[in-house]
């Protein structure tokens, strides 16, 4: 079949990995790259071993390749906007999470795709981690209520520390990171979320007045599941007890192992990466004792970053292909951003939100 033609918008960390998938599956031919900088198109380029052409501006870009979708791989602030130009040249678009700074650009993003009749993949990636699906799955037969508890804190410094103030330019780490993991607590439970509240603290006096870079939010179901994730970013950041993903229900429990303390791997490596999941069964014997042992489900054939990167375009060229419906996918990614945002509110008001 006649390969997708796709225009890759943002070359940093997320807009490389998706390029190099691109480039490398059959179903797709970059027909651009677009970055305000020049440096970061290039260091794409030679990434990729490839000369495909430059473009510093998005509607030049846009007009000049006629592409047939559009990866849009960029600070949040700017995705509603390149977002519903992308639709209105007649593209399919794949966005990198959070879908939009507010959960009204949010919905005109996915009513836009919907009067376009195009496809809108959103990035979340841990839908497509083979470890993280089965994590939800497990969950799943533990019961409920479930008692979800999930954090990433993220000691940071160098390019890693520019790159968190970058985005803590329009949202703050519980809500550039904690869609991922809302997300996946929705899934747990598939029950309404019906209350948020946070907590959070600004620890660096670089950030913008009112932004805060470490932050936790507790999040009510309807079925009377709890979750809670914690986020901060930082050269501050303490690496003890920086990855805890574990989940509590009256059958048992199930964790992921992650990364050991201190170990070295990038940012967005931390997300993803599980050595294992650990089931414990609550069930007791006559005796008192537990009945079965606690299982290890081990996760080393994992596909790392790059690899998970090209099973989020698998999912992308198969809806566009098969005329996927992806309405659940999309109201989804709305959902999550309106917990998180909701985190946001809680923590500037000091009040919980009911949802």
């Amino acid at each position: 079949m006649t390969p997708i033609k796709i225009l890759v918008v943002g070359c940093g960390h997320m807009g490389k990995s998706h390029a190099k998938a691109y480039h490398a599956m059959d179903g797709f031919e970059i027909v651009g790259v677009v970055s305000r900088g020049e440096k970061s198109r290039r260091e794409l380029l030679d990434i990729l071993g490839a000369e495909y052409p430059q473009f510093s501006d998005y509607d030049e870009a846009l007009a000049a390749t006629s592409p047939d979708a559009v990866s849009i791989n960029t600070y949040p602030d700017t995705h509603a906007e390149y977002t519903k130009k992308a639709f209105g040249a007649g593209c399919h678009v794949f966005l990198e999470k959070p879908i939009a700074e507010t959960v009204e650009e949010a919905q005109e993003i996915v009513d836009a795709a919907r009067a376009a009749g195009r496809k809108l993949v959103i990035g979340y990636i841990l839908r497509v981690h083979p470890s993280w699906t089965r994590f939800i799955e497990v969950a799943q037969t533990l019961g409920k209520p479930l008692v979800m508890r999930m954090n990433l804190n993220q000691q940071s410094s160098g390019d890693n520390w520019e790159t968190h103030k970058a985005l803590m330019n329009s949202m703050s780490p519980i809500v550039d990171c904690g869609v991922h993991y809302v997300d996946v607590m929705c899934q747990m439970t598939r029950s309404k979320p019906v209350r948020v509240s946070a907590i959070g603290a600004r620890l660096s006096e670089e950030l913008n007045e009112g932004m805060y870079n470490y932050g936790q939010l507790q999040v009510a179901f309807e079925d009377g599941s709890v979750g809670w994730y914690e986020a901060g970013w930082g050269p501050m950041m303490s690496e003890v007890a920086f990855f805890i993903k574990d989940v509590v229900g009256p059958k048992g429990s199930v964790s992921i192992a992650g990364m050991a303390e201190g170990e070295e791997t990038d940012e967005v490596d931390a997300h993803t990466k599980a050595e294992a999941l650990r089931l414990h069964h609550s069930e007791l014997g006559a005796d008192g004792t537990f009945a079965k042992k606690d299982e290890v489900i081990e996760c080393a054939d994992d596909p790392g970053h790059d690899g998970l990167c090209q099973l989020e375009q698998e999912v992308f060229l198969d809806a566009i292909r098969n005329d996927v419906d992806l309405s659940d996918h999309m109201e989804d990614a709305v959902n999550s951003l309106r917990i998180v945002l909701a985190a946001d509110e809680s923590f500037k008001t000091g009040k919980t939100v009911e949802l």
